[in-house]
């Protein structure tokens, strides 16, 4: 009985930590103001990356998407990494004013991809790197708004990842939850004066840090994540700006949802396990409270699952009669419904978008099926297909 009430409280514990984490910076976002755009003083010419892994119905769309910026053709160039795409792709591309680098893996990743074509790149060129998903269009002032941000002296920035498409409950449901992970991982922590959460797209940096960094990520999975810690670690801040936008395309399937979760979790863990230690050290020796923050994050219950947890705890505790520890979950529980409340934009509550809400028990089952692929999604990179290129909802 005794090694069932320190199971009990721990586990609620962890639960109840990552209610209230979240809480804390879904209040904290509503806080956050945008800096006004400062005067560019110069024209940064600037490396557009687009990583493309068999996405063929979806890159060329992309590619031609990223020539239509509001921002000289002269001082940017888009860079397509070709990865296992048909000749025929190739072949169209190529015919496109754009840069293609052809790259084979045995094991393709995403960071593999990434330096790869660095090493084919005359680094005095230019000032920045961008980076885009293959299905990524970014907004026509995107690149305007990246220029005039790095005037203000940062050296990193995420933009704001929008939803393309809801043509279904999941891909909604996907949609809102991109909107929060923006509200509390990007405003919540740039009100706190916290580095923000880097989304693996719509990312950019000086193109020197950019080109020192990358070598030293190798993931498999979530090189995002590892991005963030590195850089924290370096005493980087992370910015953010919410206008300067670019539309990404949501899972629209189950077993899209499932897999794309899946390579999420197994990062998240895995970077949770590789820095954590470190952090504490950096916290105390170097007061980093901004890298062991991220640190931590890493280790936060998953966002889908930690209420139906919650419920299950308190119909656990009830069952035997625990009324202390069933008050204490139901009490987490409540905050995290309030956090999630807060932080989602109005318009999913409207009528119209009920099936995002029907889709909740689908999703739920998703991740818990994710949960049981972690130790595949740890092992090898695991590709979410985009099967059509979709327009702009």
């Amino acid at each position: 009985m005794l090694l069932f009430t320190v199971i009990n409280f721990l586990l609620i514990t962890y639960l109840a930590w990552g209610a209230i984490y979240q809480f804390t910076f879904s209040v904290a976002g509503r806080f956050f103001k945008n800096a006004p755009l400062a005067t560019p003083t110069s024209t940064r010419r600037i490396a557009v990356f687009i990583p493309s892994y068999q996405e063929d119905a979806v890159i060329l769309q992309s590619a031609k998407a990223a020539l239509q910026q509001n921002y000289p053709s002269n001082a940017y160039e888009v860079i397509v990494i070709a990865d296992k795409l048909k000749s025929q792709t190739i072949a169209q591309l190529k015919a496109m004013p754009i840069k293609v680098v052809e790259v084979a893996f045995e094991k393709s990743t995403k960071s593999k991809a990434l330096n790869a074509a660095l090493k084919t790149i005359d680094s005095s060129k230019f000032d920045l790197a961008v980076i885009l998903d293959a299905d990524n269009v970014m907004k026509d002032d995107f690149l305007s708004r990246v220029n005039a941000r790095f005037e203000e002296g940062i050296v990193a920035l995420q933009g704001r990842r929008a939803a393309k498409n809801g043509q279904t409950g999941i891909a909604l449901l996907d949609a809102a939850s991109e909107d929060i992970n923006n509200h509390i991982l990007c405003n919540g922590h740039s009100a706190l004066g916290l580095s923000v959460r880097l989304a693996g797209s719509g990312m950019a940096f000086t193109y020197s840090l950019f080109e020192t960094i990358m070598p030293q990520v190798d993931a498999i999975g979530g090189f995002d994540k590892e991005l963030e810690l590195r850089l924290t670690r370096m005493g980087i801040v992370l910015n953010y700006d919410p206008e300067a936008i670019v539309y990404d395309e949501k899972v629209s399937h189950k077993h899209q949802f499932s897999k794309q979760r899946s390579r999420w979790i197994a990062a998240q863990f895995r970077y949770a396990k590789l820095f954590i230690p470190t952090a504490f050290s950096s916290l105390i020796l170097r007061g980093q409270f901004d890298h062991f923050n991220k640190a931590f994050q890493m280790a936060l219950p998953p966002r889908l699952i930690l209420p139906f947890a919650l419920m299950v705890m308190i119909f656990v505790n009830l069952i035997f009669q625990n009324d202390t520890a069933s008050i204490f979950a139901f009490s987490a529980l409540v905050i995290n419904i309030l956090s999630f409340i807060i932080a989602m934009p109005k318009h999913y509550f409207d009528a119209e978008n009920r099936e995002m809400w029907l889709a909740i028990p689908r999703t739920l089952g998703a991740t818990l099926v994710a949960l049981t692929n972690l130790r595949e999604a740890s092992l090898r990179f695991i590709h979410t297909t985009h099967d059509v290129a979709l327009p702009l909802a």
